[in-house]
């Protein structure tokens, strides 16, 4: 039997949280969602499982959801592990897909702003829903984004 659930937020582990969210609010419209968190103590080694944990950062409102829609969680965690390679088979969370209106204007938006190309940009016949256009790139920090389009 499901449980009753609301999708509430998607977290992204930043190296440096402020340059990360600064991203996605300049690139892709995210509005940031106060307050700030700053948050450590034994509920939160408790909660992680890690000792001495400690993270801040912020919630970003993702564009199109309204008010009380998701949000993308940005916290940077002392202390951090290495970041493993960004591969879009990676075994885990793949990546976090943006509609757009110019899935090439996107992606030179996200690489001028820091971001890498995983891909080339590339149209998609699925049946029964129509043409996707999109591709692959990171956010500043090595995270997947989709960058895509629907026509009929």
């Amino acid at each position: 039997m499901a449980i009753k659930a609301r999708y509430v937020h998607t977290n992204i582990v930043a190296g440096d949280w402020r340059a990360l969210a600064a991203f996605y609010v300049d690139v892709l419209g995210c509005q940031v969602v106060p307050p700030e968190r700053h948050l450590g103590g034994e509920p939160l080694a408790k909660a992680t499982g890690l000792a001495g944990a400690a993270i801040e950062g912020v919630h970003l409102r993702l564009p199109g959801c309204g008010p009380g829609g998701p949000t993308l969680e940005v916290f940077e965690y002392r202390p951090q592990r290495a970041h493993p390679s960004t591969a879009p088979n990676r075994p885990g969370l793949g990546h976090i897909a943006f509609a757009v209106d110019d899935v090439a204007a996107a992606r030179q938006a996200v690489l001028k702003a820091g971001g890498r190309a995983v891909g080339e940009v590339v149209s998609l016949p699925v049946s029964g829903a129509g043409t996707v256009t999109f591709c692959y790139v990171t956010d500043p920090e090595g995270n997947m984004i989709e960058l895509q389009q629907w026509s009929a």
